[in-house]
């Protein structure tokens, strides 16, 4: 049986990737560590992993972590380099944190600071090439929440030139626990329930030149992309509403016909039927994305909306999927279309 090591396992990821862990037919968990929460009875973290409830939670050692036949990074942005630079070159790693997905030093200087750690091969497999280069790698990049919803809904129409690239817009809402756990006044119960509220405006987004470079990817040249983030009343989810302005002959069939193209054969990414529009319910606890799209004939634009779980297809479901790739597993196994309802 492959061993799982985690580190930062007392995270909302972390706790979902454990979650997903518990019956997955081909992995079971080892070492579990949580950096400040070590020394402490998983259960007191996590009540939910009543099977693990047990389990210590570590300090975040190196040799540990190496005993695992493939390791989980579930860390704060710009904690996984250290971290790797102390494990074998030939371990697998899927590091759900930002440290090595985009290409761009410069980038990453001005959303994250510090020095660029260097870049992994990108852990979106429904994008054109990305399955097959991630089956042969090592070290992964998990995609950010907000970027797989976005680079999911856009790319097939951007690809096939039914948009151009120069005004993408996006707004999207996202549940509390995308922001981590972590106290802030922001995230209080008082604060977020009844209310819904903007953040990050302007372009000053972390996830921003990541969608930038999957989409600019997919499109065969740059995209420009104004995105405006929303923090909604609800633990986990993420809406994205995109937009981009049509090319033209561009017409509903054609963009739907795109977007059934690219993800046909795909088990994760479902085009709903004409007429019924994503909504964050239906996905939760899935890694599941539901898309749906429109031609708005008056503005100009193409619109696709995504749906996802920021914590399955956007986090720990993204990681395990990874995993199953590059361990020459079921790419399926251990993950679910469904969502849990109500």
């Amino acid at each position: 049986m492959i061993t799982a090591a985690i580190a930062g396992a007392s995270g909302y990821a972390g706790g979902e990737l454990l979650r997903l862990l518990v019956d997955h037919p081909g992995i079971e968990v080892g070492p579990l560590a949580a950096g400040g929460r070590a020394g402490e009875r998983l259960g007191a973290v996590h009540p939910n992993l009543t099977t693990l409830a047990d389990r210590p939670l570590l300090t975040t050692e190196p040799a540990a972590l190496a005993r695992a036949d493939v390791v989980f990074l579930a860390l704060p942005h710009g904690e996984s380099a250290a971290l790797v630079a102390q494990l074998p070159a030939d371990l697998p790693v899927v590091d759900l944190g930002a440290d090595f997905r985009l290409n761009d030093a410069a980038q990453w200087a001005h959303y994250y600071g510090g020095e660029h750690a260097g870049t992994w091969t990108y852990g979106l497999p429904e994008l054109p090439g990305q399955r097959a280069a991630i089956a042969s790698s090592t070290r992964i990049a998990n995609p950010g929440c907000y970027a797989t919803s976005v680079a999911l809904a856009l790319a097939p129409v951007l690809a096939a030139g039914l948009a151009t690239t120069d005004d993408v817009v996006v707004v999207a809402a996202s549940g509390t626990s995308g922001a981590g756990r972590k106290a802030t006044d922001s995230l209080l119960a008082t604060q977020v329930m009844g209310s819904m509220s903007a953040y990050k405006v302007g372009g000053t987004h972390q996830h921003t030149p990541e969608m930038e470079q999957s989409l600019s990817r997919a499109a065969g040249r740059a995209v420009t992309l104004s995105f405006t983030p929303l923090l909604a009343p609800m633990p986990r989810g993420i809406v994205a509403t995109c937009t981009a302005p049509m090319t033209e002959g561009t017409d509903l069939e054609a963009v739907r016909a795109a977007i059934h193209e690219a993800y046909a054969d795909e088990p994760f990414v479902h085009l709903l039927p004409e007429g019924a529009w994503p909504q964050t319910g239906s996905v939760a606890g899935s890694n599941a994305v539901h898309l749906q799209c429109a031609v708005d004939q008056h503005a100009g634009r193409v619109v696709v909306v995504s749906a996802i779980d920021n914590l399955g297809k956007g986090a720990a479901g993204q990681a395990l999927q990874n995993a199953n790739l590059i361990l020459g597993l079921d790419e399926t196994a251990g993950l679910s279309a469904n969502g849990v309802a109500p």
